[in-house]
């Protein structure tokens, strides 16, 4: 259990909690789940694909990236997303300036001034890039005994009268 396992995409180890001696389990997105996501995006954010809008593809993107969080969102993926979005984000400002470059190369000013709404945020009539900081990361609690079993007796009410 040290070593950890792969199970379903999730990838389970017990490890100490830092800043103290207890060990707890931790489930998070595998390797190879992480690697077949940011396949994915680069695929999509390919040269060969620069034909294609650039709202359409922001749209794509981000229900893609919003679907695979939602199965990984329940467990210790918090970094793991901020990985996923930058690495998406970084093909996609690299895709813009590509496609939309003129004689030269755009710089960052411009890419910021026209594509970016909110920040660094990039933005396209209308549409935002979120990535996969929409989904909530959310941990199953521990709940020790008290679950709730359809075999256990209720107790008897007391009427009073």
């Amino acid at each position: 259990m040290d070593e950890g396992f792969d199970f379903l995409g999730h990838h389970i180890r017990r490890q100490r909690k830092r800043g103290t001696n207890k060990y707890f389990v931790y489930t998070k997105p595998s390797r190879k789940a992480v690697q077949a996501i940011r396949d994915k995006v680069s695929a999509k954010t390919h040269r060969s694909t620069r034909n294609q809008d650039l709202a359409r593809l922001i749209l794509s993107l981000n229900r893609m990236l919003r679907g695979w969080a939602n199965y990984f969102r329940y467990g210790v993926s918090k970094a793991t997303f901020a990985a996923i979005d930058a690495h998406t984000w970084a093909r996609l400002m690299r895709w813009i300036r590509r496609k939309y470059a003129g004689k030269a190369r755009m710089g960052m000013p411009e890419f910021r001034r026209r594509f970016c709404d909110v920040g660094w945020r990039v933005a396209h009539q209308g549409v935002a890039f979120t990535g996969t900081s929409t989904v909530s990361v959310k941990r199953y609690r521990y709940r020790g005994g008290s679950i709730a079993t359809p075999w256990a007796p209720t107790p008897a009410t007391a009427s009073g009268g």
